[in-house]
């Protein structure tokens, strides 16, 4: 059949534009080539390293850290319900196992739930906002539990895009920011609206570039969504109480839609620092704001102290939408059918941990306590180290799983990275990556101020791989000064970054 001449209906020429619009950088370019690099290892190739660290995602368990255990035994036993007879599991595992299965159609984890998720579930994280918020009432029935944050996150912005031309919706993210959001934004055909962080102040959010940001792109397309992570990603921020009112005021001065990403809300690691939520602050700020701001809020399984990535568990809470588009919202979910249900149960344990009269409670803190203080050191050491090395300025990392450096590039590596047409920081973690086998992720693909450049790295890693990164890590930016270089720059000119 050579004479035969297929001609496919979906080409690159007719693909979907704003499909390949998107980019992703966590798991772009530079991970492909990690993935590369593994399997010439695998295949016995020599290397001048033997494995690839990679401190590009975060995630947890890849990177070492153990369940949680009373976690996994109420999703086991909602996976294998035989086992509620077993004696290896505690009496409070089992209640909630057993509470939730009834709550499923035929008491099985496997069945369908309702497009919003489980009642007993949404009724927990209810529950567990109110705790957390010192008493704001939290109503079961604004929450929604997703796959994932990034799922309510998708839908949000699935809601609010429309228009054409200057009424196209425009939505305004931090830069750094998650590329989650920036994806999103062109799958959507959205405007993007970058507003910058301060960096020099410990990636402060500035409330006059929140206004320039939002005036400059009104002459272009019309701003309605006001997107905010905290604590910050990449930039591990912990946002100020006074900020938070601040960007709240705006976006009810503008008529926003506030979406707050609060996935790393348990990831605080400095005593001067603490977690404000934004619907708290917005409670306290009194009724007019209370019930007139429009506020979606969203949590996840996969960060905080569980780090349970692959279950793919999320609520997102709603306040103050419109009825009627609350409906389109139900629908709009309907279509996915539901969340993964063993991720719900997994949320389930997040909000609705052993209290302290049950048997599980004892050994369910001591694991919260050491993950958490292990994250707090491995923060504090990166911080520092990184603040050690000549051409290196890092920011505390106050929260979160990320430190977001700022590294110096010579004029002659920008210059041959221009010629690969290829962004300098890309270069320089290309080369960390093929020299050392780190695989981090360069700050172009977060977006950073002109003439500044950054790699974004994970602090998930024991303690013990993360010191010989960090170790590996200086040897080579060393040598990449020294290679570029006439001469070595100290740490503070990391941010003299050349024109």
């Amino acid at each position: 059949c050579d004479w035969l001449h297929v001609v496919k209906s979906l080409t690159v020429a007719t693909l979907n534009p704003q499909v390949k619009a998107v980019e992703y950088a966590v798991r772009g370019p530079i991970v492909l080539k990690a993935g590369d690099i593994e399997r010439r290892l695998l295949q016995g190739e020599k290397l001048s390293f033997t494995d690839v660290i990679k401190a590009n995602i975060g995630d947890a368990h890849a990177m070492g850290q153990q369940p949680i255990t009373f976690l996994r035994q109420v999703v086991a036993l909602c996976c294998f319900p035989e086992l509620l007879s077993s004696p290896a599991f505690p009496d409070d595992a089992k209640q909630r196992a057993q509470r939730i299965l009834q709550d499923c159609g035929g008491q099985s984890i496997g069945s369908y739930s309702a497009s919003q998720g489980l009642q007993c579930i949404r009724r927990d994280v209810a529950d567990y906002i109110t705790h957390r918020d010192q008493g704001v009432p939290s109503d079961w029935n604004n929450v929604y539990l997703t796959t994932g944050a990034s799922d309510g996150i998708m839908s949000i912005l699935k809601l609010v895009v429309s228009g054409r031309g200057p009424s196209r919706t425009g939505v305004m993210i931090p830069i750094p920011q998650y590329p989650l959001y920036s994806a999103a934004i062109s799958e959507l055909d959205a405007v993007h609206i970058n507003y910058y962080l301060d960096e020099d102040n410990c990636w402060a959010l500035d409330i006059e570039e929140l206004q320039r940001a939002y005036l400059d792109a009104k002459l272009h397309c019309q701003p309605r969504v006001l997107c905010i992570i905290n604590p910050g990603n990449p930039t591990g921020q912990v946002q100020t109480k006074k900020c938070i009112e601040e960007v709240l005021h705006f976006a009810y001065e503008e008529n926003l839609l506030v979406m707050a990403d609060e996935v790393y809300q348990d990831n605080v690691y400095l005593p001067d620092c603490q977690f404000h939520s934004f619907k708290k602050v917005l409670y306290e700020m009194g009724p007019e704001y209370f019930n007139g701001v429009e506020l979606v809020s969203f949590h996840s399984t996969s960060k905080g102290f569980t780090g349970e990535c692959g279950f793919r568990g999320g609520y997102m809470e709603v306040l103050n939408m419109d009825p009627q588009v609350e409906a389109q919202l139900v629908k709009l979910l309907s279509v996915r059918l539901c969340p993964p249900v063993p991720g719900q149960a997994a949320m389930d344990v997040i909000v609705n941990p052993p209290k302290e009269h049950e048997p599980s409670y004892a050994q369910f803190t001591k694991e919260k306590s050491s993950v958490l203080d292990v994250l707090a050191h491995k923060a504090k050491l990166t911080e520092q180290f990184l603040n050690s090395v000549p051409g290196i300025k890092c920011n505390p990392v106050q929260g979160a799983m990320y430190a977001f450096p700022q590294i110096f590039i010579p004029p002659r590596a920008i210059q041959e990275a221009q010629s690969l047409s290829m962004a300098p920081d890309m270069l320089y973690c290309l080369r960390l990556l093929e020299e050392t086998g780190i695989c981090v992720v360069p700050g172009s693909g977060f977006g950073q101020r002109e003439g500044t450049f950054h790699f974004r790295m994970t602090i998930l890693p024991s303690p013990e791989k993360l010191q010989v990164l960090l170790g590996q890590l200086k040897g080579f930016h060393l040598r990449f000064l020294e290679e570029y270089s006439q001469e070595e720059p100290d740490s503070s000119r990391a941010s003299e970054q050349p024109d």
